[in-house]
């Protein structure tokens, strides 16, 4: 119980130092957004420590949600990686003590370069703090850690604070669903939030034939496209109907010394063909809303019209799998 007793203190402790945070934001914190909304470059954040680690951590949450930023070791800073910053950069420093040696011996070169400066500090009347042009305070009574050492609530309210930073920019700048898919295209949020055009075959790819396209043409257009299916469509390829390799095969039992004489237009109008109204999907709808009906409906492909019933595409199956799979779309059909 003992151990359980000093998990739930941590977790209180560190609760109320991020509690703490929400009175204090004030006109600094408005003014620090406004700030990295104008610059015209990166946020480049830094930190040494565990501070370096919350560092690294808002910079990934900055760019994540539309505001471009890197990390800059305040050390490796010193030995000529200041030269990756720009006269258009925005500063973000954490420190707790506000005392930060690798830091502080850089603010002579961020004063020259004319640097927006911002910190995130423990202690606002530091070198560091008279520096800033904007300070954000996260002091704290004390650290989690049972002999006052270890950065643990310090460095949560300092990570709670970077995250409120960085939600609060993204939001200024109307960041949406689909910018947060662009940049997350390898995770699983980024897989949930794919649209159909983001996967379907397009062009020559999509297996074609006109209403008058006589059953061998037809018969290796749906071999050599390799998708199990051919779409039918009108001069403006609007999209009037589907065969596929069941219909071949319903077709040929039936129609046996007809089959070969059948054109496009007449294996539809036949009742082996079961495909004249097929189901279709929008480029704009989700990729897994695709994957779903396909599975729901047991069939391979959709194909992929416009509001004007235009062919646009095709989504197979296999494809969704791939791209889903990782985005927790398991196999049903």
């Amino acid at each position: 119980m003992a151990h359980i007793e000093r998990g739930r203190e941590v977790l209180r402790v560190e609760a109320e130092a991020v509690a703490r945070l929400v009175h204090r934001l004030d006109e600094h914190f408005a003014r620090a957004v406004d700030i990295i909304l104008a610059g015209r470059g990166h946020v480049v954040t830094l930190g040494m420590g565990k501070s370096g680690f919350v560092a690294r951590k808002t910079s990934a949450t900055l760019a994540s949600l539309g505001t471009p930023s890197f990390f800059l070791h305040p050390a490796e800073a010193a030995h000529g990686d200041i030269g990756r910053v720009t006269a258009e950069d925005v500063i973000l420093v954490f420190s707790h003590s506000g005392e930060t040696e690798e830091i502080v011996r850089l603010l002579p070169s961020f004063r020259d370069l004319a640097l927006p400066l911002m910190a995130i500090l423990g202690r606002t009347d530091s070198t560091i703090g008279r520096a800033a042009q904007v300070v954000l305070e996260t002091a704290v009574d004390a650290e989690a850690c049972p002999l006052n050492l270890a950065p643990t609530a310090s460095t949560t309210a300092a990570m709670a604070l970077g995250d409120a930073l960085a939600v609060a920019v993204g939001t200024a700048r109307g960041f949406a669903v689909e910018d947060f898919a662009r940049r997350h295209p390898g995770g699983k949020l980024g897989r949930e939030l794919l649209r159909v055009a983001d996967v379907m075959h397009v062009g020559a790819e999509v297996p074609t034939v006109q209403p008058t396209t006589l059953m061998p043409d037809i018969i290796h257009e749906i071999s050599r496209k390799g998708f199990g299916i051919t779409t039918v469509v009108d001069s403006e390829r609007r999209l009037l109907g589907v065969i596929s390799d069941g219909d071949l095969r319903r077709l040929m039992e039936h129609q046996p010394e007809a089959f070969l004489r059948l054109t496009a237009a007449a294996a539809l109008e036949g009742r082996q063909a079961r495909h004249p109204h097929p189901r279709t999907a929008r480029a704009t709808d989700r990729a897994m809303a695709a994957l779903r009906a396909m599975e729901a409906y047991r069939i391979t492909s959709l194909v992929v019209v416009d509001a004007g019933q235009h062919v646009e595409g095709l989504v197979h199956l296999h494809d969704l799998w791939g791209v889903l799979s990782s985005a927790g779309a398991e196999p049903r059909v």
